[in-house]
């Protein structure tokens, strides 16, 4: 249900405009919503659309996933058959292309904003998505951007090429930001559970706005404008990289000192206020951490102005998987096998974190690389990714198939094991005991009372 203050955001639209055309096929829930992208952002919002009322359709740029999506299969390990079958049987959901914008009421863009060659914002997805909903643009239609991106991007880049049409924003058709803001296997919050920031172009384009995630989240939160609710995106993520990149410090500040960093962090973690436990690992994965620190310093350079404590954090994350291979390395050497070249060396996890299949910016996989660039034969295994996905920043890793499981006969001639992610249902106990080294940069050994003279920390 839409806030009080949400509802009070923006003065009441004219009764024959646009926006009041708009604002009624909403609140009659008529409307019908198209989402560009159908990742881990869009799918989930599309079936959370439909699930409000809404008639929704999906476009995306992968033939397959469409396919897969049109015959009721869930790419997705968090987005369960069962939804999408459920929302494809009553209509409210069908995947479909672009001739569709035209007849969409809201055009909802949940595309990639990745990182160029040379770390610098890559909006081309998103471009591409405005153009094609620019298209098809008409009158009374709702446009909103959801990919995390710098402050200014909806009104300098989407704003433009949407006007360029003849249609006057905040007249004709209208523009809002809404930062996605999903958890992927995050059981406690879904889509519709966490409150979602809303803000407009304009007053009319922030009203409507608010009347179609008010039916779709349990709160929708106006913003003042389109950059604060931007930046506050962006802050999330960096409050997080920040925070991760504190752990991984104090990781190896403890660790020199014989002090169990892990120990630490749950015992600091019983005070109730004044602090939050940050866990450190391998290094940050995933479409938001390791890339969205580097669209806030890039757009504040532009600024004249430097971010240096988000910059150190990015170099000491970064820094993460060459230390778990020093770690490895000595380790190796303290059992008198010195080197990595000719080691054969297995990865367990090559989703970013736990229980998930993502891989985009897995430390598993650069480790992976790295591994191999220093002369080591590296394998992996993953329940959840049975074969690489061809990803822009591992291109060669693409099609490689896992080990099928963890029996002893596959894990026999490893010489070592590096566990990047501790997914659930995993037989830790056969890794122990099958592999003569194994290091744990998740510490899920210590958690399930799995030690032993083979197993270090990382």
């Amino acid at each position: 249900m839409l806030d009080s203050v949400a509802a009070a955001a923006a003065p009441p639209v004219p009764d024959r405009s646009a926006a009041a055309g708009l604002a009624r096929r909403l609140a009659a829930r008529t409307a019908t919503v198209a989402v560009v992208g159908l990742g881990h952002v869009g799918l989930p919002l599309a079936l959370a659309a439909a699930k409000a009322g809404f008639r929704t359709v999906g476009l995306d740029s992968d033939p397959a996933r469409l396919a897969r999506l049109s015959a009721g299969d869930s790419p997705l390990r968090h987005v369960p058959a069962e939804a999408l079958e459920r929302a494809l049987r009553d209509g409210s959901f069908r995947p479909g292309g672009e001739d569709d914008l035209s007849r969409a009421d809201a055009v909802l863009i949940c595309v990639p904003t990745p990182l160029g060659p040379d770390r610098r914002p890559d909006l081309s997805c998103v471009e591409a998505a405005a153009a094609q909903a620019a298209r098809r643009l008409r009158p009374g239609q709702l446009v909103v951007l959801e990919s995390t991106t710098w402050p200014g991007t909806t009104r300098e880049r989407l704003l433009p090429l949407l006007e360029s049409t003849g249609l006057r924003c905040g007249r004709d058709v209208f523009l809002a930001y809404s930062p996605e803001r999903e958890d992927p296997g995050n059981a406690e919050f879904g889509t519709a559970d966490i409150p979602k920031l809303v803000a407009g172009a304009d007053a009319a384009s922030l009203r409507v706005a608010l009347m179609l995630y008010g039916a779709v989240v349990r709160r929708a939160v106006p913003v003042a404008d389109l950059e604060t609710a931007e930046a506050a995106k962006l802050a999330e993520n960096v409050f997080r990289a920040v925070n991760i990149a504190l752990a991984n410090e104090l990781k190896l500040a403890f660790g020199a000192m014989g002090i169990d960093p892990w120990a630490v962090t749950e015992a600091a973690a019983t005070k109730p206020f004044g602090y939050m436990p940050f866990w450190p690992g391998p290094g940050p994965g995933g479409h938001c951490i390791p890339v969205d620190p580097h669209y806030l310093a890039w757009r504040a350079r532009e600024r004249g102005v430097e971010t240096r404590l988000l910059d150190l954090a990015c170099a000491i994350n970064d820094e993460m998987p060459r230390h778990v291979l020093r770690r490895l390395g000595e380790a190796l050497a303290a059992r008198g096998r010195r080197g990595l070249a000719g080691r054969r060396v297995l990865v367990l996890g090559v989703g970013y974190k736990r229980n998930l299949a993502d891989a985009r910016e897995s430390p598993g996989l650069r480790l992976m690389e790295m591994l191999e660039a220093a002369g080591a034969e590296a394998a992996y295994f993953d329940p959840l990714v049975p074969e690489l996905p061809r990803l822009p920043e591992h291109p060669a890793l693409a099609g490689r198939r896992g080990v099928p499981a963890l029996s002893a006969g596959a894990l026999r001639g490893f010489d070592a094991a590096l566990i990047a992610a501790d997914h659930d249902g995993v037989d830790y106990a056969a890794l122990v005991s099958a592999v003569p080294l194994v290091v744990d940069t998740r510490n899920v050994c210590a958690r399930l009372g799995l030690s032993g003279p083979n197993v270090v920390t990382a």
